[in-house]
């Protein structure tokens, strides 16, 4: 039986390709989508640039048949724009204001009441990335669901890039004889290791020995972490994911790292670090460049004062205070130290396009708030001898159509986690301080 959905405005503006992900069945754009989409289409974001792309898809179906009685897809489909069932009686009797939302449940709930009416009725199904819609929704009877299409991962069970796995405690033993395990050498019972994956092994009887080691997927070996210790810029690794972490950020065959964690984890500060030491001190990179998305939380300051250096300062500022702290046994303002290292260029994300940037240590912050789109923007910009770090916590979103699994960080730790040319380290212990990590595990 093909099931009706009738798709809400944040479906077609988060994925212009939507209405393909629908096969056998019949696809509703109420009108009032197409006015909100026209009112996005101006915008220099990716709003703007999604409701430009849906705007074009419906341009070159509309070709094919009259898009109100409705044009068959290639995937036995059919897309309508619905300009009937938009009387408001249904809808109103509950939610008194008249508004784009309850205009587009109105055409969701006399769909559905004219199917119950039918010999074989039809499931209505209203799909939005409206947490508040599928609410309303499903108050009103109908059928609700998110979009799930954009989801590299279908739950909350995203790859941490470690692992924790008992053994016999003379592997443990040999590996620090060894300094290297081969895996088919010993019963791990493990075969689904992924490249640059850390284990912590653990002894099965209970006695307190342990080792944190690395995956070579090249020799199908495991090494122990080479950096767990070195002082890097006054920093140290202070818990085992921090000590991954300064692995994969010295390892210059690595041109990709991804560290998600909380707030106060030490993921921006280690990457600070790192980056200072392979520009500043050993001069492996020209340059080290850190950016962040420009997404504010809360109500937006508006128009900011002086040039493009003084703009950035309040959204720059998290980047200033994580140099403070590698800075603070140095003399001088920070505005100073930075200036005079020369090597250390901080943008904003919004001046990327276009750019080709070459034999720099890159590190985007807030990686969460990118868009799929946004993200692969940003990492084709890499260019040869160059070392990219994303760091972010995909539970703290600022965008309004996106979650802790379809958000560009997500995705791009999920696509690059078979790949040799990337690491990936979940940190899980904070380190900012004893309240902070209160703060975050109970609120």
């Amino acid at each position: 039986m093909k099931k009706i959905y009738v798709l809400d405005t944040s479906v077609l503006l988060d994925d212009p390709n939507a209405i393909f992900t629908f096969n056998n069945s019949e696809i509703v754009i109420p009108t009032v989508v197409l006015e909100e989409i026209d009112k996005k289409k101006r915008l220099g974001d990716e709003l703007g640039r999604n409701a430009r792309t849906i705007s074009r898809i419906l341009d070159r179906l509309r070709k094919k048949a009259r898009l109100q009685h409705g044009v068959k897809l290639d995937n036995g489909s059919i897309l309508k724009i619905e300009m009937n069932h938009r009387h408001l009686e249904n809808v109103k009797k509950y939610f008194y204001e008249v508004n784009n939302d309850n205009r587009i449940l109105a055409v969701a709930i006399n769909l559905h009441l004219e199917q119950k009416g039918n010999l074989n009725p039809r499931p209505v199904i209203l799909v939005s990335k409206d947490v508040l819609v599928r609410i309303k929704a499903d108050t009103l009877g109908i059928t609700a669901q998110d979009y799930s299409s954009d989801k590299i991962v279908k739950d909350d069970n995203i790859y941490s890039g470690y692992e924790t796995i008992k053994v016999d405690p003379y592997i443990i033993d040999d590996l620090y004889i060894k300094n290297c395990l081969t895996i088919s050498d010993y019963p791990l019972h493990n075969p689904s290791l992924l490249p640059n994956q850390f284990l912590i092994l653990k002894d099965k009887l209970g006695s307190s020995k342990s080792a944190l080691v690395y995956f070579d997927s090249n020799k199908n070996t495991l090494t122990p972490l080479k950096f767990m210790d070195k002082d890097i810029w006054g920093i140290y690794p202070k818990n085992a994911q921090q000590k991954m972490a300064y692995e994969l950020l010295m390892d210059d065959s690595i041109p990709l790292v991804t560290l998600t964690g909380r707030a106060g984890t030490g993921k921006t500060l280690l990457a600070l670090a790192v980056g200072l030491y392979k520009t500043e001190e050993i001069n492996r990179y020209n340059k080290l460049l850190v950016g962040r998305p420009v997404i504010p939380m809360g109500k937006d300051l508006g128009f900011l004062p002086g040039d493009k250096d003084e703009k950035l300062r309040p959204w720059m500022q998290p980047i200033y205070d994580n140099l403070e702290f590698i800075f603070r046994n140095r003399e001088g303002d920070i505005d100073g130290i930075v200036a005079g290292l020369r090597k250390i260029e901080i943008e904003a994300l919004t001046f990327i396009r276009g750019r080709t940037i070459p034999n720099q240590f890159i590190i985007i912050d807030e990686a969460q708030n990118l868009t799929k789109h946004e993200i692969k923007t940003i990492i084709t910009r890499v260019g040869e001898g160059s070392k990219i770090v994303l760091v972010g916590d995909p539970e703290q979103i600022d965008h309004p159509y996106m979650d802790s699994i379809n958000n560009g960080l997500t995705y791009i730790i999920e696509k690059f986690k078979k790949y040799r040319e990337a690491g990936h380290i979940t940190f899980e212990k904070g380190e900012r301080s004893s309240l902070a990590q209160l703060a975050a595990d109970i609120l």
